[in-house]
């Protein structure tokens, strides 16, 4: 077996600390948190906001991009100080108390905020996020709207598919319909961790092959082609052992069960703030309609591309990275 007999944590660990990493206690955690700052001067200030079941080893490919933008090629001035944060609840994010209450995901916006603006010194920023990252990238634009300039998002989250049915146009409905179905097709770990997350996590927990296999079904199900063309084993097992090491998995997935209970955005919430997608074809439900987002958000850059799956800046780095820094620099501080 690869993860017993030959992966080496402690290289993999040197790995991980080629960025700089730091932890700050803020609201109910303390928080652990990568800071690279940019090349040259006047350096944008931008947050990269994961999901689940990856974690903020989503980034480690894509910040070398962000942070020096020659490495992309792409002919600009503008560079980014980058904020990788692990959220609440993930990783070596831990619980000062038990955190109990409903909407999590406005809550880690009050702490993401609480980080740029309090700990890093930044009045304004951008952010960009996937999965569960899209959602509270668009809660802090909602709740911040003076510190939040634009937000990047690489899929509209999943509160747009509590729209009015009657409302869609027919190519709206069509896409409607098929994330639906997908959901009922492959969307069981979604209702068991918004239904019986502990029950879950119990064994997850107790289990290196049970968790592995958990997490392994999604990268399966999302990458773009065949996992291990997308992700190397190490990559792979880096991102389980940060949830094994630090036995958060349980956390992790209570949070599926908050938000159900009392969501945080629904299809009626919109985001005014300037909003940037980048799409990738084997992402969840595929590439929506431009009009289905924009019922939502207010889409100022739209981009489809060609490849790419729902990990994507960890599956295409450079494209993702480019395409950020050509939305982000028609933003005026």
């Amino acid at each position: 077996m690869y993860w017993t007999n030959t992966f080496d944590w402690r290289k993999q660990e040197e790995r991980l600390n080629r960025f700089s990493q730091y932890t700050v206690d803020i609201d109910d955690y303390n928080l652990h948190f990568l800071f690279e700052k940019g090349t040259g001067s006047g350096c944008l200030p931008l947050l990269l906001l994961h999901g689940w079941p990856d974690s903020f080893y989503r980034f480690n490919k894509i910040i070398p991009f962000l942070t020096d933008p020659t490495n992309t090629g792409y002919q600009n001035n503008i560079a980014f100080d980058v904020v990788v944060p692990s959220l609440p609840g993930f990783g070596f994010t831990k619980s000062l108390r038990e955190v109990t209450q409903h909407q999590p995901m406005r809550q880690s916006a009050a702490v993401m905020y609480h980080l740029m603006t309090e700990v890093l010194g930044y009045s304004r920023f951008v952010v960009a996020g996937g999965d569960g990252g899209s959602p509270l990238a668009q809660t802090m634009a909602i709740d911040y709207p003076d510190a939040v300039e634009a937000i990047y998002l690489t899929d509209p989250g999943w509160h747009t598919q509590s729209v009015d049915m009657s409302t869609l146009s027919k190519r709206e409905k069509k896409y409607a319909e098929k994330g639906k179905k997908e959901f009922m097709q492959r969307g069981a770990y979604a209702m068991v961790q918004s239904t019986k997350p502990q029950s879950l996590a119990y064994a997850l927990n107790d289990s290196p092959v049970a968790l592995a296999a958990w997490i392994l079904d999604r990268f399966h199900f999302w990458s773009d082609g065949p996992i291990e063309e997308s992700f190397t084993k190490d990559e792979l097992l880096i991102n389980i052992m940060i949830y094994w090491s630090t036995q958060t998995i349980s956390s992790s997935m209570r949070a599926y069960k908050m938000e159900t209970l009392s969501p945080t955005l629904t299809a009626k919430d919109y985001v005014k703030t300037p909003t940037g997608l980048g799409l990738f074809p084997k992402d969840i439900g595929g590439i929506p309609p431009r009009e289905f987002v924009e019922r939502t958000a207010n889409v100022q850059h739209w981009t489809e591309f060609e490849r790419g799956g729902h990990f994507t800046a960890w599956e295409q780095p450079e494209l993702m990275a480019a395409d950020m820094l050509k939305f982000f620099s028609r933003i005026k501080f």
